[in-house]
């Protein structure tokens, strides 16, 4: 992907806001370029930036959730360990396992 970086460093007074925000050129895949002009021939967005920010924003939102999913998961195995640790746990008990799994497989094939 190739990218290009233009700030807006001397810009108007009246345009200020717009100081901030940084141009950049970004190479799509035809597929990709395809998805973007049909968004923008939608009219639910004005522009095909409009389209990548809201794309980001989504990007940065799953990442958000992925790292607290990784942390919740983290807490929980700690507190497993944790539980393990205060000789709390109970032994394995694989035939008790398999002859549940069993019986639920024999209830879903009736």
């Amino acid at each position: 992907m190739l990218m290009e970086r233009d700030t807006k460093a001397n810009v108007p007074d009246e345009n200020r806001q717009k100081a901030s925000e940084v141009d950049m050129n970004v190479s799509l895949t035809p597929e990709l370029d395809e998805f973007v002009n049909q968004k923008v021939s939608s009219g639910l967005y004005n522009s095909a930036s409009e389209v990548v920010r809201e794309g980001l924003r989504l990007l940065r939102e799953q990442d958000e959730i992925k790292r607290m999913r990784l942390e919740a998961l983290k807490r929980e195995v700690k507190r497993g360990v944790d539980s393990l640790d205060r000789g709390e746990g109970k032994p394995l008990d694989v035939s008790a396992i398999k002859a549940k799994g069993r019986a639920r497989l024999a209830q879903r094939r009736k």
